[in-house]
């Protein structure tokens, strides 16, 4: 294929579900909520049980890969390459807050990641609006997802 084609919109939605099955395998690797650390963590009485994550995420994360898609689809000009860049790096804050608070045992730091992640949802719903607003509300239950979880790791911050 020469460089002034694009690919068809199914190779890239299969780019994007592979980028985001990558995030939840490694994600899924990194979480360790069988360790002595996360076991004698306070936790609120309010944080969902733990069987309810994995559909949850599995759900959002489908949103997600179809999302950018779309957004690769519709979103044209300098705006593009934005709005990209910011899936791209919401896929490794999205990881990076598993590490940091499963690995790295930093709720405190994980907390003021998560407010980055939200950050980059917030933005993308904004900038993908405009040109797709289906691609936009898949976001949003994703977005509400991650602002619970802020208030989940702040909760467990202040506690430990």
């Amino acid at each position: 294929m020469d460089r002034t084609q694009t690919p068809p919109i199914g190779r890239v939605a299969a780019a994007w579900g592979l980028a985001v099955t990558g995030v939840a395998v490694a994600g899924g690797l990194a979480t360790d909520v069988d360790s002595t650390w996360y076991r004698d963590l306070q936790k609120p009485a309010w944080q969902p049980p733990g069987a309810l994550f994995g559909p949850v995420w599995t759900v959002l994360y489908i949103l997600l890969a179809a999302s950018a898609t779309l957004a690769w689809r519709d979103v044209r000009g300098p705006r593009r390459r934005l709005v990209l860049g910011l899936y791209a790096a919401n896929l490794a804050l999205n990881l990076g807050w598993t590490v940091i608070f499963f690995r790295g045992h930093a709720p405190r730091a994980a907390f003021a990641e998560i407010l980055a992640l939200l950050t980059t949802i917030v933005l993308l719903i904004g900038l993908v609006r405009r040109h797709n607003a289906a691609a936009a509300a898949m976001l949003a239950p994703y977005g509400a997802w991650v602002a619970f979880a802020s208030a989940l790791t702040f909760d467990i911050a202040q506690r430990n």
